[in-house]
């Protein structure tokens, strides 16, 4: 399916240099704002005091939250849990209170708001918890890379994986550094954001990778840097049709998800655009300089031999 047919092929491969260059200014004030200011992690990773509320309708969570801001809570989550009527309310450490008195603070609160509110359960969760959870994290972000790696490498050829994952990488580094420097807070749905992107990311230049495979089947006289050009062109009309829908989905829970999955889609959103540019600049740039050929992705067939065939 095509949407728009470009005639003419875009000369990409021309502004490789400059744009890479772009790239890494990105990725290496990206990896300064993760080494100078850190996350802003949630308290899924720092501890803090979980509290479970019922109600006897529908929780009515924008104004529960008015509540919780009223007592000077900088950080918190409120989202429903289970049923409407439910509500897991997460709250961080604050000097000199500990979970009982956060908690009675709270449902006083909530019950001067609505009577009905019921206390069902309150713990703390520990900062031991939340450190367990980054390892896993990161292990997770790290299997997600070699198997990225490996399936470049047999699908295609090791030039392609180094530069998908590399691309990859590029992607995620500058993500991080996005919810460093404005100090987004960090939590497992960002961690699940960033995941996503990594994968989708990989699609967009598989789908470029099988194209110029294919162009070096057609074409075999045709110069490299013109054959990635022409792969690159040739999938813009997909490019524009699937980025297009999946962000139209993205800015809809960036908009309207509530602050559960604003900073989700808002990960997402940043992968999105910056998964397109490496993928077109960064990973095609990388394959190229890295000397990948027709004869790399496109096996000779092998003659068979007249004497054998006599015999």
């Amino acid at each position: 399916m095509e949407f728009f047919r470009i005639k003419r092929t875009i000369p990409f491969m021309r502004h490789a240099v400059v744009l890479n260059l772009v790239s890494i200014f990105f990725f290496v004030a990206a990896v300064v704002f993760i080494a100078l200011r850190g996350f802003n992690f949630s308290i899924e990773f720092t501890g803090g005091t979980v509290m479970e509320v019922n109600y006897s309708q529908t929780a009515q969570l924008d104004q529960i939250r008015d509540v919780i801001d009223d007592l000077g809570y900088p950080d918190y989550q409120v989202q429903n849990f289970g049923t409407s009527r439910d509500v897991m309310i997460r709250l961080p450490v604050r000097e000199g209170e500990t979970s009982a008195s956060q908690s009675d603070a709270i449902m006083k609160a909530l019950q001067a708001d609505d009577a009905d509110a019921e206390l069902r359960r309150v713990e703390f969760v520990g900062p031991q918890v939340g450190q367990e959870l980054l390892y896993n994290g990161l292990m997770a972000l790290l299997f997600v890379v070699v198997g990225i790696m490996v399936y470049l490498a047999i699908r295609f050829e090791w030039k392609f994986a180094v530069a998908g994952v590399v691309a990859n990488l590029h992607d995620v580094v500058i993500i991080l550094g996005f919810f460093a420097l404005f100090q987004w807070e960090f939590s497992l749905s960002v961690l699940a954001g960033v995941l996503a992107v990594l994968g989708y990311s990989v699609n967009e230049s598989v789908v470029i990778m099988d194209r110029i495979r294919e162009n070096f089947r057609k074409e075999r006289r045709m110069p490299v840097k013109e054959v990635i050009n022409s792969a690159i062109t040739q999938t813009m009309s997909r490019t524009v049709i699937t980025h297009g829908s999946t962000q139209i989905m993205v800015l809809s829970m960036l908009f309207f998800g509530g602050p559960t999955l604003h900073y989700f889609a808002l990960a997402l959103t940043i992968g999105i655009w910056f998964g397109i540019y490496s993928s077109i600049f960064v990973a095609s740039s990388i394959a190229m300089w890295l000397g990948v050929k027709r004869e790399d992705l496109v096996k000779p067939v092998k003659k068979e031999d007249p004497a054998a065939e006599l015999g």
